[in-house]
């Protein structure tokens, strides 16, 4: 007697079940952020977001109160700031930092108090983003492009010119893989797509961060009549009518 079709090879392993969603909390004081990335890592069967914060002290508590397996923490936020907070938050989950800010002083400071990654909008996507997020819960650090380009000046202080850099003890180990490996530089990054100029995307970023019309004029030494010109362009190249859903298409979180 033939054995019947569906019986089970027994060479072949049953496959295992999926796992449960990572648990995750977005800290970011910036609205349309926090509403992008839930709605993007909340819409997959392996990541799911149990709460949002506007600011530090918020994330601590909702932290507390949800003990989420990672938290996306921003640096720039009112009232208490990521770098603040990390010290207290990297003590209930492993923090990975989700930020605009790659100045050198931020990201190592962010590294030495205890931050699993580093990744800067603009330069990872989703499916890279998810990535970073299981390994940092592992303990496997991830940092973009951006943020290793910070850290160099300190990786070759006082080398010999022959001498590979060593990183220093308080960094993690960026010589993994990760991003760096599947990220093309931020210039050639997904944002390339929306062919801006480079003083497009300088505006872009900056009406990202939140700054007014006037506040970009001061900050690029322009009149606020130059700046609403180059908005006009770019929101016709991002194909958007407002500064949220150029924002969110900046980010990747539309």
């Amino acid at each position: 007697m033939r054995p019947s079709h569906s019986a089970p090879r027994p060479d072949f392993p049953t496959p295992e079940p999926a796992g449960p969603p990572l648990r995750l909390l977005v800290a970011d004081d910036n609205p349309v952020v926090r509403a992008g990335l839930t709605a993007l890592l909340s819409g997959r069967p392996d990541t799911t977001v149990v709460a949002e914060a506007r600011d530090g002290r918020e994330a601590y508590e909702a932290a507390v109160q949800h003990r989420p397996d990672v938290i996306l923490l921003d640096v720039r936020m009112p009232g208490v700031d990521g770098i603040s907070a990390l010290p207290h938050l990297v003590r209930l989950a492993p923090v990975m930092m989700l930020t605009y800010s790659h100045e050198t002083e931020t990201v190592r400071e962010a590294l030495r108090l205890g931050a699993g990654g580093y990744l800067v909008h603009g330069e990872f996507t989703t499916e890279q983003l998810v990535r970073a997020v299981r390994d940092v819960r592992e303990g496997r650090p991830h940092v973009t492009p951006g943020a290793t380009r910070a850290l160099l000046p300190t990786l070759r202080v006082d080398a010999p010119a022959h001498a590979t850099p060593q990183l220093p003890s308080s960094v993690p180990d960026l010589t993994t893989p990760p991003l760096s490996q599947l990220q093309p530089p931020m210039g050639q990054s997904f944002r390339s797509r929306f062919r801006l100029s480079v003083r497009e995307a300088e505006i872009m970023d900056l009406i990202a961060s939140g700054m007014t019309n006037q506040q970009i004029a001061t900050a690029c030494f322009i009149t606020e009549k130059t700046v609403k010109n180059h908005i006009n362009r770019i929101f016709a190249k991002l194909h958007s009518t407002t500064r949220s859903q150029a924002t969110a298409k900046w980010l990747g979180v539309a």
